[in-house]
């Protein structure tokens, strides 16, 4: 049973690609500053606070940014690196608390519960922050309350760098004032339905009958009801680098036919990159395994910047298939792996992708979703039968692994 006096921590890097790049260049210090694709048809991955005072907002695209912001300095990004300073947060979080969930690539939610037995909750994730802080030289915010919801909001209007508490008991009358555009599940359109019908700040939903909001939102108007109201019983989901989505195909007959094998491992991340946005998971290792006719195995990984883009994904494992593939044996078995898998909002490699590349993917993973998974497919894998996923804890321990750095 969920308690009604949890301690739970949400906590963010403060404009995390941007604060990254200004540690590798501090000219950056105080400047405006855009990540994102630097072709007018690239989207703004990532924006400093000097240049939301221009109105840019990620996802706007670039074109339009520089139009608002015609002095902001541009940088195409580098998930690598991101990537990097992103695990260092983990490894600290991971050292100092019981149970987290990593949201996103910069952003946690911490449970605390019962902690304040040994520590004071509040004074326990301030050492944490400023451990933080000081590891890394990336500022960070974090918000304290007894539920999800409440937390990150608050950490929205802790930031920038700093921290808010909501004593138990408090969480409606400190949403109460806010803009009803701190909800989380409110996006442009439910914002516009909500305005047109008079509503500005969270108070006024506080004091509608739940029934209502159902009436006008269906289903998800209860939910940003409870919202509202500082309801949330979510449970924080504790993270997992281990665990991992995979297929694999054994042949009846075993094959030498290339163009089979390789139309075979496209539908396979095409498939199993469908299946991370679906879950709203991306993925940093890949792993991609052969079994020959004499039951010989063998894999070969390498680790990437956080994705579930399968345009992306499946360069890479087709390099992997390039140097493990042995053209002189027949092939029994041929697989694909995603693991260190976190929940992540960032899916999209929006350094590298127009707006327009965006929005198809979005498109089409709508069309799967109404469809199902075959229903919009890459014309390679028109012939390829249907491959079934599983999510596992397990290493390949009887498989020789090699690891490309």
């Amino acid at each position: 049973m969920i308690q009604n006096n949890r301690s739970i921590v949400h906590m963010d890097l403060d404009t995390f690609f941007v604060s990254c790049e200004r540690l590798l260049d501090s000219r950056l210090n105080g400047k405006p500053v855009l990540i994102g694709g630097i072709s007018d048809r690239g989207v703004v991955a990532s924006c400093s606070y000097e240049a939301r005072t221009f109105g840019i907002h990620s996802a706007m695209p670039m074109r339009m940014a520089r139009e608002l912001c015609p002095e902001a300095v541009i940088i195409r990004g580098n998930t690598g690196i991101y990537t990097k300073f992103s695990r260092m947060v983990t490894d600290i979080i991971k050292e100092n608390v019981p149970v987290f969930e990593k949201s996103s690539i910069d952003e946690f939610y911490i449970d605390l519960t019962g902690m304040d037995k040994f520590f004071g909750n509040h004074k326990l994730a301030s050492e944490i922050r400023k451990k933080i802080i000081k590891e890394t030289g990336l500022p960070i915010s974090f918000g304290l309350s007894n539920n999800k919801t409440v937390s990150k909001i608050a950490t929205g209007e802790a930031k920038p760098n700093n921290q808010i508490k909501i004593d138990y008991g408090n969480e409606k009358k400190f949403l109460s004032p806010l803009s009803i555009r701190k909800i989380p599940m409110v996006g442009n359109k439910t914002y516009q339905i909500l305005r047109n019908l008079g509503v500005k700040q969270i108070k006024t939903i506080q004091q509608s009958p739940v029934e209502l909001m159902e009436k006008v939102l269906g289903k998800n108007g209860k939910i940003i009801w409870k919202k509202a109201n500082g309801i949330d019983n979510t449970p924080v989901i504790p993270y997992s680098e281990k665990k991992s989505i995979s297929t694999e195909r054994t042949f009846e007959r075993d094959t030498i036919d290339i163009g089979k094998l390789k139309r075979i491992l496209i539908s396979m991340v095409e498939n199993l990159a469908y299946q991370l946005r679906k879950k709203e998971k991306v993925a940093a290792t890949i792993t991609v395994k052969i079994r020959y006719s004499d039951f010989n195995t063998y894999t070969l990984q390498r680790k990437i910047p956080y994705t579930s883009a399968d345009h992306i994904l499946i360069p890479v494992v087709a390099e992997l298939f390039k140097r493990l593939y042995n053209r002189r044996l027949l092939v029994r078995l041929i697989g694909v792996r995603f693991s260190n898998i976190v929940h992540g909002a960032y899916q999209i490699n929006l350094f590298e992708d127009t707006a327009q590349f965006i929005h198809l993917y979005r498109a089409i993973d709508k069309m799967r979703n109404r469809y199902g998974s075959k229903a919009v497919i890459r014309a390679v894998g028109i012939d390829v039968k249907y491959l079934k996923q599983s999510e596992s804890f397990n290493a390949l321990s009887a498989d020789k692994l090699i690891t490309i750095n």
